[in-house]
């Protein structure tokens, strides 16, 4: 089913004439909760054997429509088809049973089971006296990653499995229950990017079985690299849907937000100041050695590297949230206390995780509480706060960054993941910090926010603040930074100014290919 929009006509994808039957369909379905619409028109096909992105800024209606797919919420109006014919999902099992499986960014395995228990868990094939037949369950397990071109042994315990497998082991589970859909929500948001491609060949696989995959990502370049087909919403709506190679991603991009973004990386021309941070051969034994770099006033410094390569424990070490083992901090040529997140706050600094939701925030807290919680101490008056103080200053900052929310006394949950972001940084911003040490900057949240955050990040360095930045988005990094240090297992492997860096030099260095460089 073709659809036509004001922002263009879409397309099926290829191999597939008009007449073909689509293997699902959601049809104009709508969803809301007391007066706040969710979902208003929520369309798309998914044939067999392809990979379909689903793409929107976070309150699109996308999480709303994977849940009405997997049974949790009951649509208000609409219809969903499985091969022509509407169905009920009344319930997760409705859902399973119908062969739709949900993988979500964080799976939920039982940790002190086998991989072939967690698979056939509620379900356990049976020997004579009802004993559970492992033999049996460890062969089929087997038989399912060998389809999957995955080699994990199933009777090896879940514990200790990495993301990325804990991912593989959901997939696995929703083969053997005959899923001909398999919904796939943010899954490579955690991912390096060697578990990513063998993702996508595990994607690839399940097409060629004839599997339809939903594929739900805000990293645009692996829509294009895995999908052949990509549907956008755009505030609860059907906006469009297309093939992949009749579209690009700025026209994507302007139909997720409804506007041009000219540019996601507005260009520094602040001329860096004297040095705000100087780090000297930090070291924390196992973790990290001899560090040494420093950022200036009105300067990004990125910190890049693969996962594990030791970039969040060194901002850790800085901030004094993990202790050290040896080297010097100074700021604004003071030396730092190791170990202390209160002289690192007393000296100016900011940090805001790469966790928000366990790290930067209290979520069943009110947002103006969150916001105001790093400014403690100059609202408190005789070791009182009043409420009349925190709101103000809550109001300034949700203002300065378009926070978009409901009440500033409802909990940070109700946020999207974006707007949290914005939350944590408020936080930090009130305290006027000299540095700002901001990990993962826009992991989980949609283009039109990442614009914003970049936006944010180009006006504090035109005021003179310093910000070292942590980023595994290398277009990110490439796009924001003045200088970028990378590190490998721990060890500063590379410095290239902005003029020399490219995605090749960065890897080459992030894998131990390149000695280390002056910038």
């Amino acid at each position: 089913m073709a659809k036509d929009t004001e922002d263009g006509v879409g397309t099926e994808p290829r191999g597939v004439s008009p007449e073909e039957q689509p293997l699902l369909r959601v049809d104009h379905v709508a969803k809301s909760f007391g007066p706040v619409k969710a979902l208003i028109d929520g369309s798309v096909d998914l044939y067999r054997g392809e990979s379909h992105a689903l793409l929107g800024e976070n309150g699109a209606g996308k999480s709303t429509l994977v849940k009405i797919l997997a049974g949790v919420y009951q649509p208000d109006a609409g219809h969903v088809l499985l091969d022509g014919v509407p169905i009920n999902l009344a319930s997760p099992a409705a859902a399973r049973d119908a062969g739709i499986s949900i993988i979500y960014q964080e799976p939920t395995l039982f940790p002190d089971l086998s991989v072939a228990e967690n698979i056939f868990m509620g379900r356990q094939p049976l020997r004579t006296g009802r004993r559970i037949d492992r033999g049996e369950m460890n062969s089929h397990s087997k038989d399912v990653f060998t389809r999957l071109g995955v080699p994990l042994n199933p009777s090896r315990l879940a514990r200790g499995l990495s993301v990325a497998d804990q991912q593989i082991v959901e997939i696995a589970k929703a083969i053997s229950f005959n899923a001909q859909i398999i919904v796939m929500d943010e899954p490579t948001a955690a991912l390096t990017e060697v578990e990513v491609s063998r993702l996508f060949d595990v994607m690839k696989n399940l097409r060629e079985q004839g599997t339809a995959v939903m594929f739900i990502s805000h990293r645009l370049g692996e829509v294009f690299e895995a999908c052949q087909r990509v549907t956008v919403m755009r505030d609860g709506r059907f906006v469009n849907t297309s093939r992949i190679e009749d579209t690009d991603i700025d026209t994507i991009i302007r139909s997720m937000v409804g506007r041009d973004v000219s540019s996601m990386y507005a260009e520094n021309t602040t001329v860096p100041g004297e040095n705000v941070l100087e780090v000297e051969h930090l070291t924390r034994e196992g973790v990290f050695t001899d560090v040494t770099f420093n950022v200036r006033a009105g300067e990004i410094v990125a910190l890049a590297g693969l996962v594990g390569a030791g970039r969040t424990e060194v901002a850790r070490g800085i901030f004094g949230i993990d202790k050290v083992d040896a080297g010097t901090v100074k700021v604004g040529g003071k030396k730092l206390a190791h170990g202390s997140p209160l002289a690192a706050m007393a000296a100016g600094i900011g940090f805001v995780p790469e966790d928000r939701r366990q790290q930067g925030l209290v979520m069943d807290m009110a947002i103006d509480r969150n916001m105001a919680l790093a400014s403690v101490g100059s609202l408190s008056h005789f070791g009182l706060i009043r409420k009349a103080s925190e709101r103000s200053l809550a109001s300034e900052w949700a203002a300065r960054l378009q926070l978009k929310f409901g009440r500033l006394s409802n909990n940070a949950s109700t946020l999207s993941g974006g707007n949290q972001q914005k939350v944590v940084l408020g936080k930090w911003l009130a305290r006027k910090p000299r540095l700002l040490i901001i990990d993962e900057p826009t992991r989980g949240i949609d283009i039109g926010t990442k614009a914003e955050v970049h936006r944010l990040l180009s006006e504090l360095v035109a005021q003179g603040v310093a910000v070292l930045m942590i980023s595994s988005e290398l277009p990110e990094v490439l796009g924001m930074a003045d200088r970028i240090l990378v590190l490998h297992e721990g060890r500063l492997a590379a410095e290239f100014s902005r003029g020399e860096a490219d995605e090749a030099n960065i890897m080459r260095a992030a894998t131990g290919q390149l000695k280390k460089s002056a910038a």
